[in-house]
C-alpha cells in the first residue's frame, strides 16, 4: 500500500493499522477504537485494571514507533490510517470501567468524542507534535479524560 510506505504485513504498518481496522473505508478511528474493544475486554477480564492500563502503555510505545515508521518522511500529522493511537487511547479510557458492556458502549462513545472534539492539551499535542509522539500523545490525553469520567461513573455504577 503505497499510504503506508510499507507493505501491510510490515510488523510497522500491521501495528499502525492494528492489523488493517485503519484501512477500512470511512471512519478510521472508528474502526480503530472498535477494534480496540476486544482486546480491552479480554485484558479487563482475565487480569485487570492494571494490565489493561500496563497495555495502554505498551501500545502507546509501539505506536510511537511504528507510526514513525509507517509516517517515513511524509509530513502528514496524522494521518487516518494509523489507528493504534486510537487503541492506545481506547485502553486508557476503558481501564477504569467494570466488565459491562454498557460501560464499554459508554466508554466507546466518550473516547470518540474526546478522540474528536480534542479538549486542551489534547489539540495543542495535536498541532504541535510531529512524528510517533504527536501521532499518539491526542489520544492519550483524550483517553485519560474519559478514563477520570470512567472512574466516577463507575463509583455511581456500583
Amino acid at each position: 500500500m503505497r499510504e503506508l510506505g510499507k507493505p501491510i504485513w510490515h510488523p510497522a504498518a500491521l501495528i499502525a493499522t492494528w492489523f488493517g481496522s485503519g484501512l477500512l473505508p470511512r471512519m478510521p478511528g472508528t474502526w480503530g477504537s472498535l477494534a480496540a474493544l476486544p482486546f480491552a475486554w479480554v485484558i479487563l477480564t482475565q487480569f485487570g485494571a492494571l494490565w489493561l492500563l500496563a497495555a495502554s502503555v505498551v501500545v502507546f510505545l509501539a505506536g510511537c514507533w511504528s507510526s514513525a515508521v509507517v509516517l517515513g518522511e511524509d509530513r502528514a500529522r496524522d494521518p487516518g490510517h494509523i489507528v493504534v493511537d486510537e487503541v492506545a487511547g481506547q485502553f486508557l479510557a476503558l481501564a477504569p470501567a467494570a466488565a459491562d458492556p454498557a460501560m464499554f458502549a459508554i466508554g466507546f462513545a466518550l473516547f470518540r468524542v474526546a478522540d474528536i472534539v480534542k479538549p486542551w492539551p489534547a489539540n495543542w499535542a495535536d498541532r504541535r507534535l510531529d512524528g510517533g509522539l504527536g501521532v499518539m500523545l491526542d489520544d492519550m490525553v483524550a483517553g485519560g479524560y474519559v478514563a477520570v469520567i470512567m472512574a466516577a461513573l463507575g463509583l455511581w455504577w456500583e
